[in-house]
């Protein structure tokens, strides 16, 4: 960890939970770019001083590339009103919190959620990479526009919510009911202690229709087969299934990636699904504007059924409406650097995956009171 003090010269934007700030680092004459989280420390001010964890933002780490403030030795932040909730996230670091967890015993909640056990079919879709939220929720939209869809946030990219505009941006223009942070991940609508109760309360607490799992900003990639954060979207999907949800899993699928092992279907799906995934799945496809690349990525998808340890089921999606639906998004639409002027692919098979979620829970949108 490397630390660094300096002073804000102003704030560059906020949204919920979060305001990003200009702040020039002692002994040095250009301003750099901090990120404070208000409900950890408050909105520091222009002349304030403040101490930062510079070590993402000296390395010139893509994602999280920034400083992130520590504290402000000379305004601490009032304490919280007293609050129930006693389960400690960050645990065991300098920036635990203890937070209310919708599933422990002080939530009024937690009724529900212990005689909670079955999600009721409800589709529960699985990504790869935060990127892919925004377009599977377009493809959802492009399907059943009304449906109540909640995020649930894994803890292998970045803890905290509010590191996340996406989140932000599409809980402001209702596309998301709520985002769930599970695990070690802090800052949604509700806290959860596992995937497994994160999914329950989406449906019983939040009332949706479609739930989808992915980690936050940030993937974690080693170049290895197994040594990266996506593979705990199989896990994602062991959870849907010993709960009787519809296990969705998106493709991660890219045609402007120069690496290999990413171009088409990249090794994480194939590793995540192909290897580590034990229960059934659907696995969603839809025509791509390349017709090699359609075809490479079809080819792969039938090698990856065809040697999953799992029961892989590939599910045809009309791609009709799915570009218009992603030129609706809310917020940018970007991953790895591209977005969909450059690389409309990954976005068209995350909107696939969403697109077929809506169809699949069609039973269960009836159903609600």
């Amino acid at each position: 960890m490397q630390w660094r003090a300096g002073t804000v010269v102003e704030q560059a934007r906020a949204w919920a939970g979060a305001a990003e700030l200009v702040v020039v680092l002692d002994g040095a004459s250009e301003p750099v770019r901090a990120l404070a989280y208000t409900a950890v420390t408050g909105v520091p001010a222009p002349g304030e001083r403040v101490l930062l964890n510079a070590s993402a933002l000296l390395r010139g780490l893509g994602t999280g590339g920034l400083a992130f403030v520590v504290a402000r030795p000379d305004m601490l932040p009032p304490d919280p009103e007293p609050g129930p909730g006693h389960i400690v996230k960050a645990r065991y670091t300098p920036l635990q919190q203890m937070l209310l967890a919708v599933d422990e015993q002080e939530s009024p909640h937690h009724d529900v959620l212990a005689a909670a056990d079955d999600l009721a079919g409800m589709p529960v879709v699985a990504a790869d990479l935060h990127s892919a939220l925004p377009a599977v929720l377009a493809g959802i939209r492009a399907v059943a526009p009304g449906a109540r869809v909640a995020y649930v946030m894994t803890d292998g990219g970045a803890l905290p919510a509010a590191f996340s505009r996406a989140v932000a941006g599409l809980r402001e223009a209702g596309w998301l009911a709520a985002c769930l942070t599970v695990g070690q991940a802090f800052g949604g609508d509700h806290e959860a202690v596992t995937v497994h109760t994160g999914l329950l309360a989406a449906r019983h607490v939040v009332g949706a229709d479609v739930a989808v799992v992915a980690q936050g900003p940030g993937n974690v990639g080693t170049g290895t087969r197994w040594g990266f954060s996506g593979v705990a979207a199989a896990e994602a999907l062991h959870a849907a299934d010993v709960l009787g949800g519809r296990s969705v899993a998106a493709l991660r699928v890219s045609g402007g990636d120069r690496r290999e092992r990413h171009l088409g279907i990249s090794h994480h799906s194939r590793t995540a699904y192909g290897r580590a995934l034990l229960t059934p799945a659907d696995l969603p496809l839809t025509p791509l504007p390349d017709p090699a690349l359609d075809a490479r990525v079809r080819e792969q998808a039938a090698e990856l059924v065809a040697g999953a340890r799992a029961r892989l089921t590939l599910v045809e999606v009309a791609g009709a409406g799915l570009v218009e639906a992603l030129g609706a998004s809310p917020v940018p639409l970007t991953t790895m650097g591209r977005g969909p002027d450059t690389d409309p692919t990954p976005f068209l098979a995350a909107a696939a995956a969403g697109a077929h979620a809506a169809a699949a829970a069609d039973p269960v949108l009836s159903a609600r009171p």
